[in-house]
């Protein structure tokens, strides 16, 4: 077993306080929106020696031997890489509308950038990898967000009765398609730059759902959502493009799952995320970063369905596990009380990390390990089954 680093992002959206709170570390001031614990060659974790200092990076462990690594069947399945990341994610305010790439599109789409000779860490590169990235949340607080599309006859409800003439074309064009072509026909008039709205439009729209909450809106969840949009993004179309997108709110111990091509955006919260290992984001507004309407248009699925939220299984007793519908990860959680020994599940590489508490953990092949809030550990294959014991509650992301 491995002690591991993580690695910060500290994009614009990120809160300041809620993940160096988390994990223990000094809060300076600056956002702090994800902290990464994988092998994912933009931003992998460290092996930590025993002296505390940080030895090799992930990739270069698992390369020295990857059959003892990763195990016999993850090898034959992904090669010689881990094929999920894990991370924390606390958002203070809404982030982009997004989509991530179907595996076919990731490696078109990589390989093209590459003959183009753009380089991988261009701000206007969408392609980072050859992968998909669908990916699980699993909510610590209150965490809200947009993801997939609402029925078309539900959107338009929501556009009914605003006094705005963008939203009354909206309207209009659902009522004469109410299908996913009209939901596709609607978005892309919002995102493609020869027919997006002015800011002057998106304005008028916000405008009038404020005035509808004023009046007691019988969507109110929706109009506030257009209102906090335009704060943070005024004049973007993605502020009215929300109405077209079911509102999720996850309590402490959700989860939702993404699929890739699946439109989404996170408003708030502080949450776990497991994904495959990519950092492949295709962003169409709502932020300040690279936007490319066109590649979210051609990977995006827009087939109406209510979000995907996953129900745990109970292992042991003390284990909630959270099966994702792909093979590239599954997550669990674990609350250890009183000491008493918990068998882990799972198999192969996993990925460990301390939420609260004091725990060990001790595996068949290589002894025990203990970890306190905030620390993470790696597990090889080799190390065989684990069991934790303590008071505290551990999160573990591996391969079904």
């Amino acid at each position: 077993m491995y002690r591991l680093t993580n690695s910060i992002q500290h994009y614009a959206w990120g809160s300041p306080t809620a993940i160096p709170a988390l994990l223990g570390t000094e809060a300076t001031g600056e956002p702090v929106a994800e902290a990464w614990f994988g092998a994912h060659a933009s931003a992998p974790s460290r092996c930590l020696r025993d002296d505390g200092s940080a030895g090799s990076a992930l990739p270069e462990v698992i390369a020295a031997d990857a059959a003892a690594v990763l195990g016999a069947d993850v090898e034959a399945r992904f090669g010689a890489q881990l094929p999920y990341l894990l991370k924390v994610i606390a958002a203070d305010s809404p982030l982009s509308l997004q989509v991530h790439p179907h595996v076919g599109r990731a490696r078109e789409g990589f390989d093209e950038e590459e003959a183009a000779g753009v380089p991988l860490d261009a701000p206007h590169r969408s392609f980072r990898d050859r992968n998909h990235k669908p990916e699980l949340v699993y909510a610590l607080t209150r965490f809200e967000a947009l993801c997939g599309f609402r029925a078309p006859r539900r959107a338009a409800e929501l556009l009914d009765g605003l006094d705005a003439p963008l939203a009354k074309e909206l309207r209009a064009m659902l009522d004469a398609q109410p299908s996913a072509a009209g939901i596709e026909a609607v978005f892309e008039r919002l995102l493609r730059p020869a027919t997006r709205p002015s800011a002057d439009e998106v304005a008028e729209v916000a405008a009038a759902c404020e005035a509808r909450l004023a009046a007691g809106s019988p969507s109110p969840r929706a109009d506030r959502t257009v209102v906090r949009l335009r704060e943070a993004y005024p004049g973007d179309p993605g502020v009215v493009t929300s109405l077209l997108l079911n509102p999720v709110t996850l309590q402490p111990g959700d989860a939702l799952f993404v699929p890739a091509g699946g439109v989404h955006a996170y408003l708030s919260g502080l949450g776990i995320e497991v994904m495959a290992s990519s950092d492949n984001v295709l962003r169409a507004g709502l932020t300040p970063k690279h936007v490319d309407v066109d590649e979210l248009l051609r990977n995006v699925d827009y087939v109406a369905a209510p979000p995907i939220r996953i129900a745990p299984e109970t292992f042991h007793g003390a284990t909630r596990v959270y099966y994702a519908p792909v093979d590239d990860f599954e997550l669990s959680v674990t609350r250890a009380v009183d000491g008493a020994a918990h068998p882990l599940p799972g198999r192969g590489p996993r990925v460990l990390l301390c939420l609260e508490g004091r725990l060990v953990v001790s595996s068949e092949n290589d002894g025990d390990l203990e970890l306190t809030q905030g620390g993470a550990a790696f597990v090889p294959a080799s190390d065989g089954p684990l069991r934790v014991r303590g008071d505290g509650v551990l999160v573990q992301a591996d391969v079904p």
